[in-house]
């Protein structure tokens, strides 16, 4: 299993960078960061002196989105990284949630993100691809390599990152949700004549080593009512009563009120007070060590190629420090499949 850690870009970029090599030092192979534009800084600035500054870590988004950026855009900007620094990039891209609502639009359509994966993709590992009706080329890519990895929760979404992306993210850590969307994914995968080893599958969840259970709940709640928004969308669109989301990740959104994008990803969100405590402990890794370790053996078993650390909150070294002493070297041995 691969491991990653995602950060946001709150100044100073410095501290970003900092993290992001202890981090690799530490054993973590990936680093990410959020993707909004008005909420905090700028992330592909701040790459290239991640990238600088470290030997092997690959860098990028959790996530993007096609419109905040166009995608030739995306895709030159990634080349570019990949032509200074070797190919130490991965595109991980979803609707918009943050990024386009602060914005005052709504999260793209399911057709525009599969048109703008492809896009990406192509024209970053230096094909022509057609954009809008226009042939399209980088001419200066030579031996480009970009996996485009997509974020999903929704049936119709799930069955896009399966068809189409190299990977799928899955923003939380709770056993019976991920074994039932990898299944989800990877029959999408096959049905379209695709090996379904060959997606990478990430699953991104807050991790905070200690003992003191009720802290740590208090410091990753926020994570809850992050999902929440994204929950909140399935269910306007398909139904509660559907069945085409499980009751298990629908449930705990009936007390939710509203969100303030202002404290998004932040310990004491004011806008996931509605967010249990049993929610928190499903997707969030809390505890000792010797627990992160449990749940991460189950989602390896489950088929999980890395699990990528919200660092969001009071004990980001500390964190960052344990898993690289107790959590990376009992699990770091990547299972065979996936594309890295």
């Amino acid at each position: 299993m691969d491991f990653g850690l995602v950060l946001q870009t709150d100044p100073p970029a410095t501290a970003v960078v900092d993290l992001m090599r202890r981090a690799e030092q530490a054993g973590f192979r990936y680093g990410w960061t959020f993707d909004s534009a008005v909420l905090w800084q700028e992330p592909f600035v701040i790459y290239s002196r991640i990238l600088e500054q470290t030997e092997r870590l690959i860098v990028g988004p959790m996530v993007t989105n096609p419109s905040t950026r166009t995608p030739e855009v995306t895709a030159s900007t990634f080349a570019t990284l990949n032509d200074m620094y070797g190919n130490r990039t991965v595109c991980g891209i979803g609707r918009g949630d943050s990024a386009m609502r602060v914005a005052g639009r709504r999260p793209n359509t399911l057709a525009a993100l599969s048109e703008s994966m492809r896009i990406i993709r192509d024209l970053a590992e230096g094909r022509e691809t057609d954009v809008h009706g226009t042939a399209l080329r980088i001419p200066w890519v030579r031996d480009g390599r970009l996996p485009v990895w997509m974020a999903a929760y929704g049936p119709k979404a799930l069955a896009l990152a399966g068809r189409e992306a190299d990977g799928f993210i899955l923003q939380l850590a709770d056993p019976y949700l991920t074994e039932w969307m990898v299944k989800a994914v990877r029959r999408a995968a096959e049905e379209a004549g695709r090996d379904p080893a060959s997606l990478t599958i990430c699953v991104a969840a807050p991790a905070y080593v200690g003992d003191d259970l009720a802290h740590a709940r208090e410091q990753c709640r926020w994570f809850g009512g992050m999902v929440g928004n994204h929950v909140a969308d399935l269910v306007e669109r398909y139904g509660e009563a559907s069945g085409a989301i499980p009751e298990a990740l629908t449930a705990y959104i009936k007390q939710r009120h509203g969100y303030d994008y202002s404290h998004h990803g932040r310990a004491g969100n004011p806008s996931t007070d509605f967010v249990p405590d049993d929610i928190v402990d499903r997707f969030c890794l809390l505890g000792p060590a010797a627990a992160h370790r449990e749940r991460l053996e189950q989602l390896r078993e489950l088929g999980v190629d890395q699990f990528a650390v919200y660092a969001m909150h009071d004990a980001r070294e500390a964190t960052i420090d344990a898993y690289g002493e107790h959590v990376i070297p009992a699990l770091g041995q990547r299972p065979v499949g996936g594309r890295p």
